[in-house]
């Protein structure tokens, strides 16, 4: 029964991360072009989810390579990792 609770728990922290990083990256492509009013809200929403977090390393790293702003990568590594960190404890449990 445990086992079934940390795979599951596995599998969760697994997809919320990437669903996270998906919408990491699609605020960056649409941060890069106008979009149509109709899809205004979804950059709106992206920009709400993503925008704390990728704050929090701009601050913490203020690092840009001419007008390139990296702090979105920085964020998606940071998330990579601590993925991995957290299935690596989860794996433990087994």
């Amino acid at each position: 029964m445990l086992l079934d609770a940390v795979s599951e728990v596995e599998l969760f922290v697994n997809v919320f991360i990437y669903v996270y990083i998906l919408a990491i990256l699609a605020y960056i492509l649409t941060s890069w072009v106008q979009l149509p009013y109709s899809l205004r809200p979804v950059q709106r929403f992206l920009f709400d989810a993503c925008e704390p977090y990728i704050r929090l390393w701009r601050r913490i790293v203020p690092f840009r390579v001419g007008a390139f702003d990296l702090s979105p990568m920085i964020a998606v590594l940071a998330l990579i990792a601590l993925n991995r960190i957290l299935i690596a404890v989860l794996d433990r449990l087994h």
